[in-house]
This record gives C-alpha cells, sequence and structure tokens, in this order.
C-alpha cells in the first residue's frame, strides 16, 4: 500500500514523516465498531507488514473518546440471531484483528481519552504503548452483557500488562480502571493533561521513527514471541535476532556516527 494515498471507508487516516495516525472517527456514537470496521482494521494492520514507510502507528478516537467496542445496533443486535457458526466466523475475526496489531513491526500508540471500553479496551491493550488523558475510563466489560471475559486475547495479554489477579478482577467484574489506576498498574504508560494526548503520543511515534526500524520490529517480534520460551530459547532467539541486526547498516551508521561524535541518521535498512 502508499500510505500517502490510502484511504480508507471507515476511519481517517494520517500519515506523515513515517508516523501513521487511524482515527476512529464516529463521535457522535463514541467511535464504536462494526463487522465492516473490525475488518478493514485487521486488513490494514497486515498491509501494514509490508508497508516499510511507515514507521510508528498512532491509535486514537475522535471527539474526546476513544471507542465503546462494538456498536450495540449495529453487531450485538444482529449477533443474537446468528447461528453458532456464524457466531464463530465473527470472534474469530475480531481475534484476527489483535493477531494483525501484535503482528505488525511498527510500534503501535494508543491514545486514549474518555470511554475505552469492550473492543475499545482490546485494542488499547493490544497495542505497544498507551497514554491516557486524566478522564480515561477503561472497561472489559464483556462479563456486564453476559459472556466471558476471555474475549480476543485479553486472558492472554492483560495479566501479562498488570498482572493476573488484577485482570481477573477486571474480567470477572467488568468494572471501570480509572486512568490513575491504570496509570499505576502499568497499563498507561503516563497520564497526561487532557487534550495533550495527542500531542505526547505524536512525540514518542517520531522518536520511534528516527529510530532504527528493523531493529525496532525485530524488538516486537521477540516481545511476542517469547511469551511461549523458555529463558534458553529466549536467550538463543535473541542471539539470533541480535546478530541480523548486526548486519544492518543502521548498525553500521551508528558506530560511524559514535566515532565522529555525532547523532546517527537511522535509515531502517
Amino acid at each position: 500500500m502508499n500510505p500517502a494515498k490510502y484511504n480508507p471507508k471507515h476511519f481517517l487516516w494520517d500519515y506523515d514523516s513515517g508516523v501513521a495516525t487511524i482515527t476512529l472517527n464516529r463521535p457522535e456514537r463514541m467511535n464504536p465498531l462494526t463487522f465492516d470496521s473490525y475488518a478493514e482494521l485487521r486488513d490494514l494492520y497486515r498491509d501494514l507488514v509490508y508497508t516499510p514507510e511507515v514507521k510508528a502507528i498512532i491509535l486514537m478516537g475522535a471527539g474526546g473518546n476513544f471507542s465503546s467496542g462494538g456498536d450495540v445496533h449495529e453487531i450485538i443486535g444482529p449477533l443474537v440471531g446468528m447461528d453458532m457458526p456464524g457466531l464463530l466466523k465473527f470472534t474469530r475475526m475480531t481475534g484476527d484483528l489483535v493477531k494483525a496489531m501484535r503482528g505488525c513491526p511498527q510500534p503501535i500508540i494508543a491514545a486514549v481519552e474518555g470511554v475505552c471500553v469492550g473492543a475499545g479496551a482490546i485494542m488499547a491493550m493490544a497495542s505497544d504503548l498507551r497514554y491516557a488523558a486524566p478522564d480515561a475510563k477503561t472497561a472489559f466489560l464483556f462479563n456486564r452483557v453476559g459472556l466471558a471475559g476471555c474475549d480476543m486475547g485479553a486472558c492472554a495479554i492483560l495479566p501479562r500488562i498488570i498482572g493476573q489477579g488484577r485482570a481477573s478482577e477486571l474480567l470477572f467484574t467488568g468494572r471501570t480502571m480509572t486512568a490513575e489506576e491504570g496509570e499505576r498498574w502499568g497499563f498507561f504508560n503516563k497520564i497526561v493533561e487532557k487534550g495533550t494526548v495527542l500531542d505526547e503520543a505524536k512525540g514518542t511515534a517520531g522518536r520511534i521513527a528516527s529510530g532504527p526500524t528493523f531493529a525496532n520490529g525485530m524488538t516486537k517480534n521477540q516481545l511476542n514471541m517469547e511469551w511461549d520460551m523458555s529463558l534458553e530459547a529466549a536467550i538463543e532467539a535473541e542471539a539470533q535476532a541480535q546478530a541480523i541486526c548486526m548486519q544492518t547498516k543502521d548498525f553500521e551508521r551508528a558506530y560511524h556516527a559514535f566515532v565522529a561524535k555525532k547523532k546517527p541518521v537511522f535509515e531502517g535498512d
């Protein structure tokens, strides 16, 4: 895909200097997802695997809220009337969105304001970094609508971010996690003033985009892969990953810049 010309149907897209910004844009409904927007987001993240021009991604919502999750009328209503094969097709498709987010090499930064619930909370969880406004309200509320908390990888990913006990409480009760709790527990990297979350995300995205992007992608891959590895296997995998990175031109550039007492300019190759 050409990031400068990409024109999605179900959300906004901006691309500048290696940083792509995805904005969920149904502010009158707090940016809910539909069957089509789920699928388009999934396909976008898969395309980004082959789009080296994009070096970092910001995910946000319009109108002061992140996302209210699946649209009650356009998703929840139709699900009630579906048979089991149809339901499984849907739940696998939503899970594929998380797989695609974790599988794309670019770091994803969630800029969270206001409501961040259901599938919205999952998308924030599946991001690599999360910044929040003080009014951020995050809830994995599946339990409150009669569903299990094990949705879209929540039982695998959330405990690794905030711990088993805290994740269990949120998934069993569906209660709201405040921004302060989220930062204290490690879900949010930082709380910033209302109205400055995007600026914070852009600052970090810019720093990432100016870094060694091939190596950053390798880091994300190892963070994913090492969940299931023994310590011995992880150390060996990292040895191989680092040896590959040592063959990049960015590694050589960094050495020459250090010798010349200059700041390295990375190009991602």
